[in-house]
């Protein structure tokens, strides 16, 4: 399936769309879920939707309204599926392939700022899309979710310091508890991912095995963590990244713990 000059794992017409509703993204109406996720070389599944996330309920409407106006415009035809406050589903077509998009409210609270994106306009950074997923796996036992998690633990940030953090967005959660929940999910059959758009196939033995290993490592980052500390990532100023900290490297002058609020902050750069 070709895209262009991108190496992603969007359909031709899902990488056509982003490209032009880019024009209408703005911090607070951005795009996330798996398109976001997955939009890199190394990425395991397709997104099956383009999902826009905005600050406010008004915001997902206005969200729409330009972004429906700018597809018909485009001569896309605009199916919708689903209205209602703070949520909006269509299935978009042209030339005989489609795809859907949804517009939604999510919470404005997160670690980072929406980050702009040369394909996309703007788009909810990696440790964001990467909690987010953890907490949705947490919700709902999704095989896609699944595959994300472990997409996020490999390529963004290790399972415990997802958990360590992701209570910062849910303090109805413990990072312990979150695990738990964690715990109970993996227990997928091969059609589970047959109904999904895969770049690779899936070795069940193999994904359980990895799954028990990332639960394992996540205990014990989770276990060595300061109580006073939950609910944040850690930077590092060195690498100039998040971080799972070792426990050597807590409380150095390098590595801070960063804390969400609404709209994202960048991380502190200095020792001030």
């Amino acid at each position: 399936m070709g895209n262009g000059d991108q190496a992603v794992p969007l359909t031709d017409l899902q990488s056509s769309l982003a490209r032009l509703l880019a024009v209408n993204r703005s911090p607070d109406s951005h795009l996330a879920g798996g398109a976001a996720l997955h939009f890199e070389p190394n990425s395991q599944r397709y997104s099956n939707d383009l999902d826009y996330f905005q600050d406010s309920e008004e915001r997902v409407a206005t969200a729409f309204a330009a972004d429906r106006a700018l597809l018909v415009d485009s001569d896309y035809e605009v199916t919708i599926e689903i209205n209602q406050p703070g949520y909006l589903r269509a299935t978009v077509s042209k030339d005989g392939a489609s795809t859907k998009i949804e517009w939604a409210h999510d919470s404005a609270w997160r670690f980072m700022p929406a980050q702009q994106h040369p394909h996309t306009g703007y788009q909810l950074h990696p440790v964001d899309l990467a909690i987010n997923k953890v907490l949705a796996l947490a919700g709902r036992d999704e095989a896609r979710d699944f595959l994300d998690v472990m997409h996020a633990h490999t390529d963004i940030l290790p399972l415990g310091a997802l958990c360590w953090a992701a209570v910062g967005k849910d303090p109805g959660f413990t990072p312990l508890s979150l695990l738990e929940m964690l715990k109970r999910r993996g227990k997928y059959q091969p059609a589970d991912f047959s109904r999904l758009h895969l770049a690779t196939n899936i070795d069940l033995v193999d994904l359980k095995g990895r799954w028990i290993g990332m639960l394992d490592q996540a205990a014990t980052y989770i276990g060595r963590g300061d109580p006073k500390e939950i609910g944040c990532l850690y930077y590092d100023r060195q690498r100039a990244a998040f971080i799972a900290p070792t426990p050597d490297e807590r409380g150095t002058d390098d590595v801070t713990p960063h804390f969400g609020r609404p709209g994202g902050i960048l991380p502190k750069v200095t020792g001030e």
